[in-house]
């Protein structure tokens, strides 16, 4: 039995300006902006939403589906996921595109500016859950607009029980669209701006929402998470493992860890304790994909944490 992840693949292009935006930017000559900034420092690294989920539910031992589109530069990450162990047959290429791709440049105080291409995402749509044999749990996670709209609504006619991860997609969708997919998914998880701006889209309270869900999961970053679920709030604390090196795809693997519980059984608490281990794992690494500690390795971390044995 299988965990499909629907969502992007990406490249993620990040040059780093050694200055701050703010001495180049001139507030009065903003209608004629026609800047350069000199990147001494750049990076290329894997990403979007389901390659980095897919790569953390594989550093747990899992063996998950990835749903996505990619285009005719995709050939590096490919090769990657091939090498990766994870399956690719559900990654459609979209000939005459480009993989979807972020630019991003930071400046000395972290300031970013950022360029994002969707390139093959945008026919995302034109992948089939139906296609995938024996999924028993999904997560629709950031993608191209219709490919989220489709794979929900086909996730929940098959009765896959699936997590709503709109992420930055979510201001895509009207508060009747983000009910629909509430409605048609057992979970739904969003940092503590996405779940604002869902209740401002539906008109609902967060209470309201997680009403409607088995679980509801609020990230709230440097202060853990909260997941509602059966009427209460059950509340997961941080966790630090070193310094905070790059916050990408903090997200991404604390679902992963989520995913990994749910697919297991686990009670809530444990489930989201073992997210929450997950994204400080991550966070002490560059990238999205770049951290690889082995399963004993992320049992410690959590025995660590949380003083008991995870499996």
């Amino acid at each position: 039995m299988s965990t499909l992840v629907c969502g992007s693949i990406a490249y993620d292009t990040i040059m780093v300006f050694h200055d701050l935006f703010r001495n180049h930017i001139l507030p009065d000559q903003i209608h004629i902006l026609n800047l350069a900034f000199l990147v001494p420092e750049m990076r290329r690294e894997f990403g979007g939403c389901a390659g980095n989920i897919a790569y953390n539910l594989k550093l747990l031992g899992d063996d998950p589906l990835i749903m996505a589109t990619v285009g005719d530069d995709a050939r590096p990450y490919l090769d990657r996921l091939e090498c990766l162990g994870l399956r690719r047959e559900h990654v459609r290429h979209v000939e005459g595109s480009y993989t979807a791709q972020a630019f991003i440049t930071t400046d000395l105080d972290d300031n970013q500016i950022t360029a994002f291409h969707p390139g093959a995402m945008g026919s995302s749509h034109y992948n089939n859950v139906g296609d995938a044999e024996n999924v028993t749990l999904a997560i629709v996670a950031p993608d191209g607009r219709d490919g989220m709209v489709r794979h929900a609504e086909d996730l929940g006619a098959a009765q896959i029980p699936f997590i709503f991860d709109p992420g930055q997609g979510l201001p895509m969708f009207s508060g009747d669209e983000v009910l629909r997919f509430i409605e048609l998914a057992r979970y739904a998880c969003f940092n503590d701006y996405e779940a604002k701006l869902a209740c401002e889209r539906t008109g609902q309270s967060l209470d309201a929402l997680a009403e409607k869900l088995e679980a509801l999961i609020v990230t709230r970053g440097g202060e853990g998470s909260h997941i509602y679920t059966g009427g209460r709030r059950i509340e997961i604390p941080c966790v630090a493992f070193g310094a905070v090196v790059d916050p990408t795809g903090c997200g991404d693997a604390y679902r992963a860890g989520l995913l990994h519980g749910i697919a297991r059984n686990w009670e809530w608490e444990r489930c989201g304790r073992l997210a929450a281990v997950m994204g400080a794992i991550k966070v002490a690494s560059r990238g999205g994909q770049n951290h690889a500690p082995r399963r004993d390795e992320i049992a410690d971390c959590f025995a660590a944490a949380f003083g008991e044995a995870l499996w």
